[in-house]
């Protein structure tokens, strides 16, 4: 069952806060994952997975470059579920 922008933002928030320990508070739609957030390429990496298993979709290595910002990922996510 395909899940809202909100309920994919939630669960992203989770998924970064467990793989970087970011309060989950801090992961906000227009923040980037990597200027804003700080998270590497491997952590990255690992949160994608996550999120693979997390919302039943595959986010492909030519997409991952794509999602820059948070509201790049939850976007992609939505379209995929649908």
């Amino acid at each position: 069952m395909a899940q809202s922008e909100q309920e994919i933002l939630e669960g992203l928030a989770e998924i970064v806060n467990e793989e970087t320990g970011l309060d989950t508070a801090s992961v906000e739609m227009d923040k980037s994952f990597t200027e804003d957030l700080d998270i590497d390429s491997l952590s990255m990496m690992t949160i994608v997975v996550n999120a693979e298993e997390k919302f039943g979709v595959r986010i492909p290595d030519s997409e991952v470059k794509n999602l820059k910002t948070v509201r790049d990922a939850v976007t992609y996510i939505a379209g995929a579920q649908s």
